[in-house]
């Protein structure tokens, strides 16, 4: 550090480096340093940090990498909602769209259009907000999800390079921005890093992802913030809004370029056109290029570039009038069905997979399809041996479309003959009346064995952190863990247990009193965990506090399950079939030698909150939120995700958020701790 600089001044000057050369490497492609460099430079903020922690700030480019969500996602609000697009799949279907905005404006008025990439991945919503330096922070990201309302992935998003945690002054006047707005865009896994990923997961014994965009999905939802930052993710702006949901530019071209100078990464092949011919053109073009791109795209995206001109077109129910999705046709190819494989997932889904002749589909290599099951079977009428066309859907996951017959292509001869019992198991696979699937029940089954252990020891479930995909693969390669029980055992193997890859004295005990700690966890964690069909974290929470015990529970006719609040026909039946298992009675049996939790902590319930709907939000400084949870349902209240004018109370502690404010702007009262608990003690009234 130079002698002339203060440690603020010189953390300032390592903080701007930092991120413009960030820039340099994840939005420009241009990186000026090399990799050691970067790290050096980083290493240098970090020690400052360390030594004056009081000088950390959350958009410093040392805290890309923040701490878990609490309590899993958060869904909020979206200021304007994230509508889906009409689709057109010929030139006739957009040439019809054309007719139609140019009949929507008068005549008198140009109609230029933007066309853009339509990217394969995962919409988010960014929201800035202001800083006291004149700057703009990052204060929120928000997932589509239904639309209208999306999860709060805020923490995985800081960790997407391509993200910009804050704009200076300097930028935003550049770019013609305010400190506050809203940026939407897409995140997507290029091609390079979904190999390497996959890679990694083979490497470690797990089952590759299928696609770069359910990659992508899966990775911004996780709960585990290293994870995302350890996949090169992209966000690629495309749209650009005023907090309150109203477009910032008069053009859609302008808001691209004002993105790019403000520093996020914008898709570089955007072009603005005057006539569908020209549109035609440009789709052609990007058809051409589709391959050489190095992320996933399924289309075009076509928009009117006046937002003046979007605003008079306006909305249909369900998508903007002044917007069409061109989609590609699905790469398709012929080849032969040399045979069907039977694959079992950790709900115990048999699956029927295709064994093909590999084929080039779209610059991809498909020796695999997906027959999803017996009566798709059936509905093609396929056999071992026919020649079949097979599309990846939607660019991603193969399936057969249809059987080829004519004289090029004779049928084959032997009919796919499904199993009665699990391949891996030999379990009777059991099949509920008015499904599809068949499945095995046995809940120690190997084929399912990997994602069972990950779902038990999940937060939410048993909650066992250093049990994630790297250790059970490990585990389960060693032969130390065959099934859900045998972590239980795995503190009489401790030296086996060290001999794994990277696992060192520290970090094996962490993992074995996480283990021990598990044991705590409550009945209805428990029975969550035993991944009963049907039975998530509430209907098990339901039926522990009805039966109060684990042999209660396996006792219970059909009758007595269906008398519990929420548990139907279907219900009852899975826990049944389960328990009838005699597998699953040894795991339950195992459990219980074990230590586990299996009766029920004994409630006083009340009426209190007979008719209540709470809101739970923030951190409260002594109950967690499965005890507040808890707390307002023994008293007969109800806990709902999002605010509305129907919710009685809100309950707001630390850091409470976009809840708080749709609460105080919709007049529900809030609540604080204390004031929760004096309401429980009221008397019903």
């Amino acid at each position: 550090m130079s002698s002339a600089l203060t440690p603020d001044q010189r953390i300032q000057e390592l903080r701007d480096a930092l991120e413009h050369h960030e820039h340099l490497y994840y939005v420009l492609d241009a990186p000026e340093l090399t990799d050691a460099q970067y790290d050096a430079l980083m290493q240098e903020l970090k020690g400052l940090e360390e030594q004056h922690p009081e000088l950390i700030t959350t958009d410093s480019p040392t805290q890309r990498v923040g701490g878990k969500p609490k309590d899993g996602f958060v869904k909020t609000p979206h200021s304007r909602s994230m509508l889906s697009l009409d689709n057109a799949f010929s030139e006739a279907d957009l040439s019809a769209w054309d007719v139609r905005v140019r009949n929507g404006l008068p005549s008198s008025e140009t109609v230029r259009y933007v066309c853009e990439l339509k990217l394969d991945g995962l919409s988010l919503a960014l929201h800035y907000g202001p800083h006291a330096s004149g700057a703009a922070h990052l204060e929120r990201g928000l997932t589509r999800g239904d639309g209208s309302i999306g999860e709060d992935v805020t923490s995985n998003v800081r960790t997407i390079k391509s993200v910009p945690l804050s704009l200076s002054a300097a930028k935003l006047k550049a770019a013609g921005l305010p400190q506050s707005f809203e940026v939407r865009g897409e995140v997507v896994l290029p091609h390079a890093a979904f190999v390497k990923m996959n890679e990694e997961r083979e490497a470690a014994g797990l089952a590759p992802a299928a696609n770069p965009r359910n990659a992508a999905a899966g990775t911004i939802r996780t709960l585990e913030p290293n994870i995302v930052a350890q996949r090169r993710l992209d966000l690629y702006a495309y749209f650009l809004l005023q907090r309150d949901g109203e477009t910032l530019m008069p053009f859609q071209s302008e808001a691209l370029a004002a993105l790019k100078a403000a520093g996020f990464r914008v898709n570089a092949h955007a072009s603005v056109v005057d006539t569908i011919d020209e549109v035609l053109g440009f789709i052609a073009k990007m058809e051409g290029l589709r391959d050489s791109l190095g992320y996933e795209i399924d289309g075009v995206v076509v928009k009117v570039d006046s937002t003046a001109q979007q605003r008079r077109l306006g909305f249909t129910g369900k998508a903007p009038r002044w917007a069409m999705a061109y989609k590609f046709a699905a790469r398709a190819g012929v080849t032969r069905l040399e045979d069907v494989l039977f694959q079992v997932g950790r709900t115990g889904k048999l699956t029927p997979v295709a064994a093909l002749a590999p084929v080039l589909i779209g610059g991809t290599t498909v020796a695999r399809a997906t027959l999803h099951n017996a009566d798709e079977i059936a509905r093609l009428g396929v056999r071992i041996g026919d020649f079949v066309q097979v599309e990846r859907g939607g660019d991603v996951i193969p399936k057969i479309i249809t059987v080829i017959e004519d004289k090029d292509h004779p049928r084959g001869t032997r009919e796919i003959v499904l199993p009665t019992h699990c391949p891996e198991c030999e379990s009777v696979l059991v099949r509920v009346e008015g499904e599809v699937d068949w499945r095995c029940i046995n809940a120690s089954c190997p084929a399912r064995m990997s994602e069972e252990l990950l779902h038990f020891a999940a937060r939410g479930v048993m909650n066992i952190e250093g049990l994630g995909d790297a250790m059970v693969a490990q585990l389960m390669a060693a032969g130390l863990v065959h099934g859900i029980a045998d972590l239980y055992r795995l503190k009489e193997k401790k030296e086996e247990l060290l001999a794994l890859e990277r696992v060192g004295e520290k970090s094996a005990q962490a993992l074995l009193d996480e283990i021990e700690r598990s044991k705590t966890a409550p009945l209805a964690r428990v029975l969550f965990g035993l991944g009963l069909r049907f039975v998530g974290e509430r209907t098990a929470q339901l039926l522990a506090s009805h039966f109060g015990s684990m042999d209660a529970l396996m006792a219970a006719s059909a009758e007595e399950l269906e008398q519990v609040n929420e548990v139907g026909p279907r219900v009852a039946q899975a826990v049944i079939e389960f328990f009838a298992e005699p597998r699953n009675v040894q795991l339950v049996e195992e459990l219980r030698k074990e230590g586990l939790t299996f009766t029920a902590e004994k409630r006083v319930t009340t009426t209190t909150f007979e008719g209540l709907t709470f809101v739970l939000t923030g951190t409260l400084p002594n109950l967690t939120r499965d005890a507040a949870k808890a707390l307002i349902e023994s008293a007969g209240g109800r806990v709902s995700g999002s605010v509305s004018k129907k919710t009685s109370y809100v309950v707001a502690g630390e850091e409470a958020g976009s809840k708080l404010e749709k609460a105080t702007s919709l007049g529900v009262p809030v609540l604080d701790e204390a004031g929760l608990l004096r309401l429980v003690e009221e008397p019903a009234k």
